[in-house]
């Protein structure tokens, strides 16, 4: 059926724009780490009049009236969430990751404090003190980075340096790190420094909710995560902590930093909860996992070099730099073929953040279209052919078509014509 009847009447430019956008993941196959595909559920939900419901404040605490459902859906996704990672506070409403971030720094920080964070080309995030952010302009911002030698997170690294500036918060987290995280390590650092500990999970939240990756609850102070990514639900922000922070985090939000919640994304959210409650849920995150290191498996058969060897997640990282081609190359020149990812630095890169080394490639997206080990097996030779011909526009073309079929085989959405 079509969902654009009365939008394509009234702007048809955009109707257009998103029918193009529903052909390109339709027939192309989505492999960029921070991407997924909501349910119909999830999609439902969010395409819905709570939009119009302006809700500042929290539940049984709003400035406006007429909140009575908007405060129902809400008690819902903060339930449901506390219940998913075992909790006790949970706050629903951040926009975004970033957003969840600064409501943390600006509710137990001052401007100028110390924050020690991840190094944004070590596989960091903007937000955990990159001087391109709001992070690293409004404090003072430490990186620490990977060992040489192994490629993994260097802990007596963190612990010197955290010796050294003496941190008023320690940021654990990554947007392009394949391994898993030591959370105990670095709650026993922050604890030596006398700082508090924030745990970024947005990219392994799904992982950590069933059990396939160490949680970080009970070991940081605060813990942020984005709800789009490994969760599978709406683009959004997700704050959870011990009760002792909840005063400060729920004013760190709002009037902190935002105004009314988003209230038809926190329904959404709701709704994103309860699917990963549900057993089939954890199943999902396994094949995430499977599938990420088959194809880490094959990447290296074919000679590409892995930051740390391989991975534990959902993600692997390419250092192209053996192959003399850049990230920005292999970037484009996938895109062309139908297959999307995103060019990454790799630690030490001696290119800039617009051109890079490195390729991060994910398998959630795939996963949720019911792909598997062997699909990754093919998936991993359409790469390599690419790359290999960078420059053939045959090879690419024909690849194109191989990666149409295949994703024919693995509908979504199918309820959208």
């Amino acid at each position: 059926m079509r969902q654009d009847k009365e939008l394509s009447k009234v702007d048809p430019e955009v109707a257009s724009a998103i029918r193009k956008e529903i052909e390109r993941e339709r027939d192309c196959l989505v492999m960029i780490a921070s991407e997924n595909y909501a349910s119909r559920a999830v999609l439902e939900a969010q395409a819905n009049i709570m939009t119009n419901k302006y809700a500042e404040g929290y539940p049984s605490k709003r400035y406006y009236g007429g909140c009575e459902y908007v405060d129902l859906v809400e008690a819902l996704a903060i339930g449901r969430a506390k219940r998913l990672f075992n909790v006790d506070y949970v706050n629903v409403q951040p926009h975004s990751g970033s957003q969840a971030n600064m409501a943390v720094y600006m509710s137990l920080l001052h401007p100028g404090d110390v924050i020690l964070g991840m190094d944004l080309t070590h596989g960091g995030h903007l937000t955990h003190g990159s001087k391109a952010s709001f992070s690293g302009k409004l404090f003072r911002s430490v990186s620490y980075g990977l060992n040489p030698s192994t490629q993994t997170i260097d802990l007596d690294q963190v612990r010197d340096l955290a010796k050294k500036h003496m941190p008023r918060m320690i940021v654990v987290g990554a947007s392009a790190y394949p391994r898993k995280i030591d959370f105990k390590g670095f709650r026993d650092i922050a604890r030596e420094a006398g700082a508090y500990l924030m745990a970024d999970i947005a990219h392994i939240a799904g992982l950590v909710a069933v059990g396939l990756h160490p949680t970080p609850v009970g070991m940081a102070d605060l813990i942020t995560s984005t709800t789009h990514k490994t969760l599978r639900g709406p683009r959004g922000g997700l704050i959870l902590s011990g009760a002792e922070h909840a005063k400060a985090i729920d004013k760190g939000i709002f009037p902190g930093i935002q105004g009314g919640p988003l209230m038809h994304v926190i329904a959404a959210k709701a709704v994103c909860f309860q699917e990963a409650l549900q057993p089939d849920f954890r199943e999902y995150q396994e094949q995430v996992i499977i599938n990420a290191k088959i194809l880490a498996d094959e990447m290296m058969g074919f000679g590409y070099n892995l930051v740390s060897g391989g991975t534990d997640n959902h993600l692997i990282l390419i250092d192209l730099t053996s192959k003399g081609i850049t990230g920005l190359e292999a970037e484009i020149a996938l895109g062309m073929a139908g297959i999307y990812v995103n060019k990454n630095t790799v630690p030490f890169d001696k290119n800039n953040p617009q051109v890079t080394s490195g390729l991060r490639i994910g398998t959630p997206a795939l996963s949720t279209r019911g792909m598997k080990e062997q699909e990754m097996k093919l998936i991993a030779g359409l790469i390599n052919r690419v790359l290999e011909n960078i420059s053939d526009e045959n090879i690419i073309n024909n690849t194109r078509s191989a990666v149409k079929e295949l994703c024919s085989r693995f509908p979504i959405y199918d309820f959208i014509h």
